[in-house]
């Protein structure tokens, strides 16, 4: 071989070397920290997809709420926001 293949090959080396000491590469190479890796990941997203539904949701009632001028928008809205002032209001009787 020549010295322009070697060199090519030792920079072919380290570059393997460096992917395989990349964390993502060791998670995988071991089947629990892969599950508990993505059991981690998916309480996490889990968690996350609840949270922002929650305010999401609380926003866009919160949002329609203020269109108490229009029938159909504002008299929904005022069904929705007493169906869930009901829960709240026992909860505090208790």
């Amino acid at each position: 071989m020549n010295d322009d293949t070697d060199a090519r090959l030792d920079k072919l080396n380290a570059e393997l070397e460096t992917l395989n000491s990349h964390r993502f590469i060791r998670v995988h190479n071991s089947l629990w920290q892969l599950i508990l890796f993505q059991f981690t990941r998916g309480l996490a997203f889990g968690l996350g997809s609840v949270l922002g539904a929650s305010i999401l949701v609380s926003l866009v009632v919160w949002w329609l709420s203020q269109f108490e001028f229009i029938p159909i928008i504002g008299d929904f809205a005022r069904q929705l926001i007493e169906w869930i002032e009901i829960p709240i209001s026992n909860a505090r009787e208790r």
